[in-house]
């Protein structure tokens, strides 16, 4: 009997390197790509989890990146590394 390969699934490892990524570029699409997931996968789970803690550390992740592109100072020093 062979086994049918194992879909891949979102662990709790891939959706704490998704949301580091997302935090870094924004990009829900470059994020799930470093997670080896798809950007229609990472919608479907963030759907799937609802009001949880990942949906709520997704929301935060996006307004703080927002927040750093719009401080001057911050992109500045990102700049000068």
């Amino acid at each position: 009997m062979t086994q049918q390969p194992s879909r891949a699934r979102w662990t709790p490892a891939k959706q704490r390197l998704f949301l580091k990524i997302l935090f870094d570029t924004g990009s829900v699409a470059r994020a799930a790509q470093a997670a080896g997931m798809s950007r229609s996968s990472a919608h479907r789970l963030r759907r799937r989890l609802a009001d949880t803690p990942f949906d709520h550390a997704w929301n935060n992740v996006l307004a703080e990146h927002q927040r750093r592109l719009a401080d001057p100072f911050d992109r500045a020093a990102k700049a000068a590394r």
